[in-house]
Parts: C-alpha cells; structure tokens; sequence
C-alpha cells in the first residue's frame, strides 16, 4: 500500500492503496489530539466489517506529523497509507497532484450536503479533494448595552478592524470596563494547551507575540492556575 491515490480530509484524510492481498495493513499517520484518539476508537468496528484488512495508527504531535507527512509524500516513501491532513494542505497537495479527486465515494456520501464553506476549504477548481470529519468556526460575542452606550452597532459580517475599534470606544478603564477580555481568551487558550500539554511554551509565545506583555501575563497566570497540581 505505498501507492497514493486520494485524500479524506477532517482535519483531513490521505488515502492510498495497492494490489489486494490476503491480509492488507492501513498505517494511519494522525494527529495526537482528542478528535483523532476519539476517531481510534472505531478502529474495531472498521476491522469487523472488513476482517482482511489490518489497521496500524501512528499518533504524532501536529509539528512533527506535518513534517514527516509532508516528507514522505514529496518523496514518495510510502512509509504511511491513510494521513491526516488539514484544510492548508488540500489545495497545495492537489495542485502538485499528489492527490486525485474524490470523484467515487459512493452514493451514500452525499457531497452536496457538506457545509459550503468547509466543502470549498476541501476542493480545488470546484473537486473535492477531501472529505471533511470535522470542522471548526469562530464568532463574535458582544453585551449590546456597551454597544448601544458607546452608539455603536454590530454589522452583519463584522471585520476585526471593526472589532478592535468597538473594543477600544467600550473600554472606560476608570469604570472598570474592558472592550476585550484578555482572560477569556487567556482560557481559551489553555484549553489549546490541555490538549496539546507539550506545547504549552510554544502556547505562551504564541500569545504574547499576538497579543503582547498584558494578555501574556494573564494567560500565564490562568495557565499555571488551572494547570494540574502533580
């Protein structure tokens, strides 16, 4: 199975295959994080219903797996079958064909029923070159009464530019009162870091080059007062 033929995407899925044999085995590179060991789980029902077919996963922290990913399909190694890939993948890989469209999944995948917006991160000149598992999207949250005091109004599809403006005519620090809250993001962040523990440093710097000395400090705080005591 050191052929590549297609990709899956969810994240996203590199699919590849070989003459079939009497026992066939899938090594499945992905990433270490809860979706993906959630997605190993399912591994048992898979082999059921396919008993030929053996199942190999190699769980990689996401820096490491998109190296040597990325590695192994530019010179053809074939060291894995199945590879987790995400949306910044796609469109690069397809253009250098290292994958082909997913013209033949069957008439139980319903590609039209695919959120827009995650079905187009997934294709290229209008082909889908992954099939999405999952997806992910930010919002905006606002107090209208900050708003409405500040005479500002939320547009429908609002820019950061805006957003940092509102922040700024909300913010009446003798009062209080901040147009962003540095810690709520300082736990968002930490979430990031529960499950990618390895990275909390790396979490640390990121946040501080974004955002600077302030929220660093609060999410250095947040982190080392919510971590686990040993």
């Amino acid at each position: 199975m050191k052929h590549v033929l297609s990709a899956l995407l969810g994240a996203a899925t590199l699919l590849g295959a070989a003459p079939s044999v009497a026992q066939t085995t899938l090594t499945i590179a992905t990433v270490n994080n809860g979706d993906m060991i959630r997605m190993q789980a399912l591994t048992s029902e898979f082999t059921a219903k396919n008993p030929d077919i053996a199942v190999k996963w190699v769980t990689l922290e996401e820096n490491v797996l998109r190296q040597r990913v990325t590695t192994d399909i530019a010179t053809k190694g074939g060291q894995f079958d199945v590879l987790t890939i995400g949306t910044y993948e796609v469109p690069i890989w397809a253009k250098k064909n290292w994958l082909i469209p997913l013209d033949n999944l069957g008439p139980d995948y319903d590609t039209a029923d695919l959120l827009p917006k995650i079905r187009d991160a997934a294709s290229v000149s209008g082909k889908l070159y992954a099939a999405p598992f999952y997806g992910e999207s930010s919002m905006v949250m606002y107090r209208t009464d900050l708003f409405q005091k500040a005479g500002l109004t939320m547009p429908e599809k609002p820019t950061w530019d805006f957003v940092i403006d509102a922040a700024k005519k909300t913010t009446d620090k003798t009062a209080g009162v901040f147009g962003i809250s540095y810690e709520r993001c300082a736990r968002i962040m930490l979430g990031a870091a529960i499950d990618f523990r390895g990275h909390a440093r790396s979490l640390r710097r990121i946040v501080f080059c974004l955002f600077g000395k302030e929220p660093y400090d609060d999410f250095d705080r947040v982190l080392r007062e919510l971590q686990p005591t040993p």
